[in-house]
């Protein structure tokens, strides 16, 4: 197969001066076109397609900058490189905002324009052969570290390197060594789920000894530390997996200093009981019984997560022996931003408060799905997902916030309730007309299921901390990506939510989830 040159034209009014960088070019493989203006290069690039253009800012007639702005407007994949005598600042802004790919100050060496040259056209391939090399020095170590995971850490940190590399290895358009990633996340998760069913009950029993920060540790053991004179954000953005994370951050490191961590979701792995945990630091069984029925002080029924704010408020007092201002905002839309942005930059304002601003997009495209065929579609696999959670973020009411208190010098601790996992298996279960409608978990009398390995089945209520329930009932948590189907409606459970990302369950991408410390760079 002959692999085809890049070509590049070089248009400078001074072209026969730069015979040695041209050769130079010519000698590392790349065919170089030269022209001495601006109007010859418009003719030569509507008959060839140029990979790139090195343009000259100042030439007789047109300049760099009017060119530039030509071919912009029919042009818009060829790379541009502006070649310019002036050190003057506004130059190189106007070319940068014209959209010039890279700026070179004259005198040039032939090795500054290779190297320009080099990171524009060959970069992308450059970076996809370093990384596909890096993955595969890791394989055996991963694969080794797999075999002998036995801790909450050895879990949680192979997790996330695997997570990272799916990120990266995508991002190169690597799909061969994607397939072997995802077959070492599929060993991960059977092993996972094995030693979560035996360690989970010890732990709701009071093992403390190997035990990962859970969900009811996260105020005391991250925000308690940034409480100071000035007020702290805490953000909780809905249902975020830990690969959504990774996608997202980019976005936050002009604005902040990152430190990253985890916590371990307590189960199941549903907002009812997650965010109530973290915003409480009890488990379900520990809140009050109206918090736990959405029954309000009243009688009137609520939400179940309506008493987050009440929640957090005399978590924070018993931790801190005083009263701590909290101000709360949840946001289920964009539709009024600039109110939210205006509550929140008011609520900052106070000092030793902790600002609460929760957003339920992800959680809300993740369900959605299931139900509207385009989303389905957008969002078909956990590449598209994360590609969709950036769009709204990089646009969202979050990322505003999180700017604003950037800007004014707070720090903010980011985290998630639980993740999702997306299901491709349906395992049957039995189950009476009183059990919950979750497809990652029932809770019911006299549960049974076809294939008992697929979950975690306990009728021992302490195993984990649920509220109280009659005698005989049972709770089912689904391992791996399987979820509940029962016998009789087999067929239409398996074509509405085959593939569908779903949470309750027990699997990594549901239970290690980010907890992220940003410290404003302002």
């Amino acid at each position: 197969m002959t692999l085809s040159l890049k070509r590049i034209l070089w248009v400078d009014d001074e072209i026969d001066l730069l015979k040695p960088h041209l050769l130079f070019l010519r000698d590392r493989g790349y065919y170089v076109d030269a022209i001495t203006n601006g109007d010859d290069a418009l003719v030569l690039l509507e008959r060839h397609n140029y990979d790139l253009l090195l343009l000259d800012e100042q030439m007789p007639g047109r300049s760099g900058l009017e060119i530039l702005d030509l071919v912009r407007k029919t042009n818009l994949g060829i790379r541009v490189i502006m070649v310019t005598k002036s050190e003057e600042d506004r130059t190189m802004k106007e070319a940068i905002g014209r959209r010039a790919d890279d700026y070179l100050l004259k005198p040039v060496s032939p090795l500054q324009v290779l190297s320009a040259v080099t990171r524009i056209l060959e970069g992308p391939s450059i970076r996809q052969e370093h990384v596909a090399r890096d993955f595969a020095e890791q394989f055996s170590a991963l694969s080794h570290r797999l075999q002998r995971a036995a801790t909450e850490r050895d879990f949680a940190e192979l997790y996330i390197e695997l997570t990272d590399w799916h990120v990266r290895l995508e991002h190169s358009n690597e799909g061969g060594l994607l397939g072997t990633v995802e077959a070492l996340l599929v060993g991960l998760r059977k092993d996972f789920g094995s030693w979560i069913k035996s360690e989970y009950p010890q732990w709701m029993q009071g093992k403390m000894e190997g035990r990962p920060s859970l969900s009811v540790d996260v105020v005391e053991k991250h925000l308690i530390p940034l409480l100071g004179e000035s007020s702290v954000m805490f953000v909780l953005l809905d249902c975020l997996r830990m690969d959504q994370w990774k996608v997202i951050a980019p976005l936050l490191v002009p604005y902040f200093e990152i430190q990253e961590s985890y916590h371990y979701s307590i189960l199941p792995t549903a907002t009812p009981y997650c965010r109530n945990a973290i915003f409480s630091g009890g488990f379900p069984d520990d809140l009050p019984e109206h918090y736990r029925q959405g029954v309000g002080i009243s009688g009137e029924k609520v939400g179940l997560n309506d008493f987050e704010d009440k929640l957090l408020k005399n978590h924070l007092e018993a931790l801190c022996g005083q009263s701590i201002p909290v101000h709360y905002e949840k946001i289920t839309s964009d539709e009024n931003g600039g109110r939210v942005r205006a509550r929140v930059r008011s609520a900052l304002k106070e000092p030793r408060s902790v600002v609460v601003t929760v957003f339920n997009f992800v959680d809300m495209m993740t369900h959605g799905r299931s139900d509207s065929a385009i989303l389905m579609e957008v969002a078909r696999d956990e590449a598209a997902l994360r590609s969709l959670t950036r769009s709204w973020f990089e646009r969202s009411n979050a990322f505003s916030v999180m700017k604003d208190a950037a800007a004014a010098g707070h720090r903010i601790l980011l985290t998630s309730d639980h993740g999702s996992i997306q299901c491709r298996n349906p395992t049957v279960i039995h189950a009476k007309k009183d059990a919950s409608s979750s497809l990652r978990y029932k809770v019911g009398m006299d549960l049974r299921l076809d294939n008992p390995e697929t979950t975690f089945l306990t009728k021992v209520g302490e195993n984990l901390r649920l509220p109280p329930a009659p005698l005989g009932t049972s709770y089912a948590i689904a391992l791996d990506d399987h979820y509940f189907v029962y016998p009789n409606r087999l067929r239409e459970y398996q074509r509405r939510y085959r593939n569908s990302f779903l949470h309750g369950g027990i699997s990594p991408e549901e239970m290690i989830v980010p907890v992220v410390e940003l410290k404003s760079r302002t």
